[in-house]
């Protein structure tokens, strides 16, 4: 059976529109600038991360919190969720606690940060870090890096009179177990050492001043 002439132009011109498709990219590919097939730019990034100074180049993309942990080895902030939603990355950036995977590493040049690493003064731990040994606030200590960094924010918070979320609790100079459940809520122990930490944040209050970084 003979194809018509309609048919065979149809099936020639979709053969032919594949093949300048396929050119077409190709051709786009060998005139991208290498940097732009590669990803895109670095950028040079300032960071101020435990009173030291950084110069990196970063994709701009790159998180606070890989840019602590690849690229400066600052290891202690851990990468839990990577959503924002466990704490476990939690930093200080000018004193206030920030879940670093939330932020760009470029959004922080100028800023002043604290890891972990950064709150022991002196070769003498912080009051926190000692109150979490002394009440045992951890199990496996994923998350205690986090927690601590958060619990220093947080009692600086208080200290400064910045009121709670929950409209009923009353930010106030010596905070009640319940509120520093509520304050803290935001970073999940697995392992569930809940008590033990909120025992250690009520034992550290009013010793913490001038430590939030």
């Amino acid at each position: 059976m003979t194809s018509s002439p309609h048919t065979i132009t149809r099936r020639v011109l979709g053969i032919a529109s594949v093949v300048t498709a396929m050119f077409g990219r190709e051709l786009q590919a060998q005139s991208m600038p290498s940097s732009s097939r590669n990803g895109p730019a670095k950028s040079d990034v300032r960071l101020t991360v435990n009173g030291q100074t950084h110069d990196l180049a970063l994709d701009p993309r790159t998180s606070l919190l890989d840019a602590l942990r690849d690229h400066l080895g600052l290891a202690g902030t851990k990468k839990g969720c990577d959503h924002g939603q466990c704490g476990a990355c939690t930093v200080l950036v000018n004193g206030v606690r920030l879940n670093a995977c939330l932020s760009l590493a470029v959004a922080r040049e100028g800023d002043s940060i604290v890891t972990i690493e950064g709150l022991a003064a002196d070769g003498k731990l912080h009051p926190l870090q000692e109150a979490f040994v002394k009440h045992d606030g951890f199990q496996c200590g994923y998350c205690t890096p986090g927690q601590i960094c958060s619990a220093v924010g947080m009692l600086d918070e208080i200290q400064r009179g910045v009121p709670s979320a929950v409209g009923d609790l009353a930010a106030a100079p010596q905070a009640s177990s319940v509120e520093i459940r509520e304050r803290m809520s935001g970073n999940i122990c697995r392992c569930s050492a809940y008590p033990n930490i909120v025992a250690a944040i009520m034992e550290t209050q009013g010793k913490t001043e001038g430590r939030a970084g």
